[in-house]
Formats: C-alpha cells, structure tokens, sequence
C-alpha cells in the first residue's frame, strides 16, 4: 500500500486541541512529561486486553478504535485525532485496554506515562474537565456507531466514516484500501465496493489504488445520515468554552 511521507518535523504539542484548550500553568507543568512518537500507519498503540503504559495525544493523523470477536473479525467502533487522546481507561479506573487502537493514517502522538496522567487527573481542575468531556464525546462517538450500523445503509455508513476521517486530516485525501475500509465498517470487502461506486458515480469521491479522494464535501453531507451530525453536534456542545476558537500556543 501507497503512503504518505511522514511529516519531517513533529507539530507541537498544542496542536492537539485537549493540550491547547489547558491553562498556561497547568500546560507548562504538563510539557515536560509529553514526549513526541511517530505513528507510523498500521501501528497498534494498543491491543485489547494489553496493560497500557501511556496514553496519546495525537497532533495528526488518526487512530482507529477497533473491537475485535474472538475469530479475529473487527469493527470500528470509534476514531480519534488530534482533537482528543488514546488511553481514556487509564482515568477512569482502568489500565487495560478495552480495545485495539490501530493508526489509520499516519502522523504523530505525544505521549505520557500513565502513573503521571493518573496524578494529574487526581489533582481536579481544568485537565480533569477536559478529558471528562472528550470521554462524553467519545462516548457519544460510540453509541452512534452501533446504532449507524444497525439502522443505515452502507452507502450512509461510508459517508459518516469518510467525514468523521476528514475532520481530523488537513486534506481530502485517504490513502485506504476498500479491505481496510471493510474491516473499519466490519462488512464485505463487496459491499464497500459497491458502496464506493455508487459514490464515485454520483461525482462525491473518486478512488483510485488505495488513495480515496472527496471532491463535493457539501454532497457527501446531503447524502450521510444523521449519525455524523449527532457526533459533531455533541462534541461542539461539549467543547464549546474550551477548544472550539482556542488559538493553540506555539
């Protein structure tokens, strides 16, 4: 498979919006316990059931939260960029992972040691608030998942899938095979297939060789169910005061 080159310098650690959103003070005493890891695609951060030393705070790229059955089958079950972390187990009472957490698409993570993201958490305050929402947001990210999957066609579960990646990428392009797409959507590979032309005919996307394309994003909307917008509505609200209009500091 075709990828992107990786970025030749890391963002900052503000590029994440949860670390951009923090007072100066509590960002400052965070900094020194962020350290910067590529996330090369295909990487699994975790394996469900793994004892999670870190957690992550991507600065780009995606990271895909997969549910996997005991004869290897999977499905995504939520997604997450740098709008928010990997590892919200670790503060909420856990420290396995419930889930595997694969990069879907390539780019950068800082990471902290879980003892101290547990300490800082304990403390209250702004960091706290932050992660709490981001965990509602995932949350609601995740309910609406099961219930797209259960209820809507794979033509609107692709368009959901498509703009929630797009959300998180500075371009319109995905570097993803129509396999990979299936095991994210947990159907057949001829399903997304099928799915995939109906979109490319109706002028939406157009795929070539793993590299998806979008080229009406307005049209993609008209056509995703509600779910997308649900997930995006909820996440504004929680975020509201905090991220959305925060400038990040260099």
């Amino acid at each position: 498979m075709k990828t992107l080159p990786p970025a030749k310098t890391p963002l900052a650690p503000t590029q994440n919006a949860l670390l951009a959103a923090l007072p100066v003070d509590d960002y400052h005493r965070l900094a020194p316990h962020l350290h910067c890891v590529p996330m090369p695609l295909g990487w699994a951060l975790y394996e469900a059931g793994d004892r999670m030393g870190h957690a992550y705070f991507p600065t780009e790229g995606i990271v895909s939260l997969l549910s996997v059955m005991e004869n290897g089958a999977s499905a995504e079950i939520a997604l997450t960029g740098n709008e928010g972390l990997v590892g919200i187990s670790l503060f909420m009472g856990g420290d396995t992972a419930p889930s595997r957490a694969v990069v879907q698409s390539e780019g950068h993570a800082y990471r902290m040691r879980a003892d101290y993201l547990r300490c800082e958490f304990e403390r209250g305050g702004e960091l706290q608030h932050l992660l709490l929402r981001y965990t509602q947001a995932l949350i609601t990210q995740i309910g609406q998942t099961a219930v797209c999957n259960r209820h809507h066609t794979l033509d609107q579960q692709l368009c959901r899938w498509l703009l929630l990646s797009l959300d998180r990428l500075p371009t319109n392009q995905l570097l993803m095979t129509q396999e990979l797409i299936a095991n994210m959507l947990g159907v057949r590979r001829e399903g997304v297939t099928e799915a995939a032309q109906h979109l490319q005919q109706a002028g939406l996307i157009r795929y070539r060789r793993g590299r998806i394309t979008v080229l009406d994003r307005p049209g993609l909307e008209a056509c995703v169910c509600e779910c997308y917008a649900a997930v995006r509505r909820e996440t504004d609200r929680l975020f509201a005061s905090h991220i959305v209009g925060r400038t990040p500091r260099a």
